[in-house]
């Protein structure tokens, strides 16, 4: 591990309590002011003494505390083993032993007694997950709070078999208040470890990545919590096949294609069907309801295209009939379904909840609880779902009252959404400029050419991977894999292309995934967005493993960086356009429903 931690320039501006812009301003007028040792010519890093130096030479107030030191030093192990030396941090916290250097983990115990050990290891954590803010996916803390009050965890045995990083299973009053108070290291005012109220009685949990899963076990033992939380792949290596727990909350993986669809056909678990390939979000559904006893509830975060899509329809159908699928809550980004497994010989209900809250989660649980009362007026008759396309999304079933609203609503949201394509001049005759090849561009220097390792798999481990379809849709890393030599870590700005798709990147941390070209650029001499555009230009043809076209020829024009960066931002525009239109798509087809109904039913009319 490096001894010399590094601070990017919004630490500099933190740690001396200045704006961003006064440590740039810095940097323009001393020539003294030190030199950067890593990072990007975008995003710089700075050795943490010369900083500290430098300050003290010019008399600029600051404050390092010892939470930032310890978080410092942490990071100067690199973004691969970041979340390892967290997981380690949580091990010595919790069981006194850990695989840390002596010199960190004695600043890990210092920062510890200082305070307590569960506000020093959540300011920890609360720093991973803004760090890495990209490559993991974590639950809200409203909906996670939501959704354990929904299945009533207080003092039940809870099971997430998909923890991540535990947020299903803190109690949420517990949580330390986001650990603001921690950089300054202010002493606590009686040296006890915050309180919360009462949680879940006892924790399981189960999670893919082994740094997660640790980090998510220190965690509640350090609330005192017992907790027995596993590593490993829930749908193909159930850590926990013969539990029966009071309540499952899960937020599982989007979109897994590669969930175990041909291992697992004959799975005692598919009991409502076997969930089809491109459905793995059911799969999970049934595999916390054989997680969850006789009833016991359900709370499952769920792709809302799930409570529609028709290769999901006989199984939504089978849920509906056991009586197991309860509710569908529309929340902000995802769905919320509400199981309860079904008692024997009960008698299912005839009635479904179907509630839009993605404006407003204060609805959600007095609405559940009126239903089980038996006293709601947000239902849907079940036999009429089972009579349609079993369509449970709740836009479509709101009250018709709300329809008015939610058009406005969703026809704002489609205006936002909207992009505007570059103001591009029309010339009656090309332009003749000289041009290079990116090949040349390579051998001067100004470009490197990288790609992941040979046999590289992005189907499991616990470092972040970019994957092609992260390429073209724009979206943030969703592979995983584990550590292995020649991974490539992936900066800000550097541009990667795929078979259908080139992208800059604007936040680094994962690494490069299969099939994928890393373009890393001189800053100094040549513009990102430049050369992506021109490799975007080229088609489908930018990739290396095409044998009638070598990417290595593409023509990219020989111009001053300040032009190149006109040109850049053309193309970032058009970047943006095309992801603006990927994104107005869905809300179109919202808004014409909406529409639809409406001037169907009554409450809506065309303007005079």
């Amino acid at each position: 591990m490096s001894h010399d931690p590094t601070v990017n320039a919004g630490d500099i501006a933190r740690l001396a309590g200045v704006g961003r812009a006064a440590v740039s301003n810095w940097r323009r007028r001393h020539d003294d002011f030190p030199q950067p040792i890593g990072g990007t010519a975008n995003q710089p890093l700075f050795s943490l003494r010369q900083v500290e130096s430098w300050l003290r030479r010019y008399g600029k107030s600051y404050q390092v505390s010892l939470a930032d030191r310890v978080w410092q030093r942490l990071k100067a192990a690199g973004d691969l083993r970041l979340g390892h030396l967290v997981a380690q941090a949580g091990t010595l916290l919790t069981s006194g032993e850990s695989e840390l250097e002596p010199e960190l983990a004695g600043l890990v115990t210092e920062l510890a007694e200082r305070h307590d050990p569960l506000t020093a290891y959540e300011f920890l954590c609360e720093r991973y997950l803004e760090a890495h803010s990209r490559q993991l996916s974590v639950t809200r803390d409203d909906v996670a709070e939501l959704m354990l009050r929904l299945v009533r965890a207080d003092g039940a045995t809870v099971l997430d078999p998909a923890c991540g990083v535990g947020t299903l299973l803190l109690p949420p009053s517990a949580v330390p208040e986001r650990a603001e108070a921690v950089p300054g290291d202010p002493a606590p005012a009686d040296g006890d470890p915050p309180a919360g109220r009462g949680g879940p009685a006892r924790v399981l949990g189960q999670e893919l990545s082994e740094t997660s899963a640790a980090i998510t076990a220190a965690r509640l033992r350090l609330r005192g919590i017992q907790a027995d939380i596993v590593a490993g792949d829930s749908m193909r290596l159930d850590g926990f096949p013969e539990v029966k727990a009071d309540a499952v909350v899960c937020d599982p993986p989007f979109n897994e294609r590669a969930w175990g669809y041909e291992e697992l056909t004959g799975d005692p678990r598919w009991e409502h069907g076997l969930p089809p390939r491109g459905e793995p979000e059911l799969a999970w559904v049934q595999h916390c309801l054989t997680h969850v006893r006789p009833g016991g509830l359900v709370a499952v975060l769920m792709p809302p295209a799930a409570a529609s899509r028709k290769a999901g329809r006989r199984i939504r159908a089978n849920l509906l009939r056991a009586g197991a699928l309860r509710a569908v809550v529309a929340l902000p980004g995802s769905d919320l379904w509400l199981l309860r497994r079904p008692r024997a010989g009960e008698r299912p209900p005839s009635e479904v909840l179907i509630l839009d809250a993605t404006a407003d989660l204060s609805p959600v649980e007095p609405a559940w609880l009126a239903y089980l009362d038996d006293r709601s007026d947000q239902t849907v008759r079940i036999i009429d779902l089972l009579a349609d396309e079993v369509d449970m999304t709740p836009a479509r079933h709101q009250r018709r009252d709300d329809v008015g609203r939610a058009f406005a609503q969703a026809r704002d949201r489609f205006l936002a959404a909207a992009a505007v394509p570059p103001d591009l001049k029309v010339l009656d005759q090309p332009l003749d400029q000289p041009s290079t090849t990116l090949g040349d561009l390579i051998k001067e220097g100004l470009v490197s050419m990288s790609q992941a390792p040979p046999k590289m798999a992005a189907d499991g481990g616990d470092v972040a991977v970019l994957t092609a379809d992260d390429v073209l849709t724009g979206g943030a890393p969703s592979g995983l894999t584990g550590m292995q030599p020649g991974l490539i870590v992936i900066r800000p700005g550097d541009v990667v292309a795929s078979y259908s798709g080139v992208r800059v990147i604007a936040d680094g941390g994962a690494v490069l995934g299969p099939h994928l070209t890393l373009y890393r650029v001189d800053a100094r001499r040549l513009d990102p967005d430049f050369l992506a555009g021109f490799l975007r230009a080229a088609g489908g043809r930018v990739t290396t493993g095409s044998s009638r076209f070598d990417v290595r020829r593409t023509r990219v024009p020989r111009l001053s960086l300040k032009e190149q960066k006109a040109y850049g931002e053309a193309f970032r525009q058009l970047a943006v356009l095309e992801d603006a239109l990927r994104e107005t798509s869905t809300l179109g087809r919202t808004l014409i429903r909406l529409g639809l109904d409406g001037l169907a039913d009554g409450h809506l009319h065309p303007q005079s």
